[in-house]
């Protein structure tokens, strides 16, 4: 393991229908099952997958602005995220399908891009190998 440069912490307490909390308070969330899990799905909730997807596409934004700024590339970009949860040989497991969208760029640009951005994203890295993820690009 390298050396941390930033650590997160919160606490989950009543699992998927209790509370989440951060160390530093800022997040203070209600949990609910979505209905497509068979849950009640409270207004005003959240799930895992939210916030998987939030984190997910926010660092994701951030690593392909990074690769563009390598690239000598000045891009505007938008990133969405769609983590779903589905059943598995051995369980529940992840999928995700990322969409980046850039002005600045050309279709093939965007693409590279992304290619680049998934590479040097810490989500990415993490989840490589034990998460199917799909890729668009879309250079506007």
């Amino acid at each position: 393991m390298g050396v941390a440069l930033y650590t997160a912490s919160s606490t989950a307490a009543g699992g998927r229908q209790g509370t989440v909390k951060s160390s530093d308070g800022t997040l203070d969330l209600a949990l609910s099952l979505p209905k497509g899990l068979g849950g009640n799905e409270k207004e005003g909730t959240t799930n895992p997958e939210q916030l998987f997807s939030a984190g997910y596409a926010a660092c994701f934004d951030s690593a392909l602005q990074m690769v563009a700024g390598k690239a000598k590339k000045k891009i505007t970009s938008e990133v969405t995220a769609e983590v779903s949860i589905e059943k598995q040989l051995k369980g529940f497991g992840l999928s995700v399908k990322l969409k980046a969208e850039m002005e600045g760029v050309t279709q093939e640009e965007a693409e590279e891009l992304m290619d680049k951005a998934h590479e040097a994203c810490p989500y990415s890295r993490a989840i490589e190998g034990n998460v199917k993820v799909k890729k668009t690009a879309i250079a506007k």
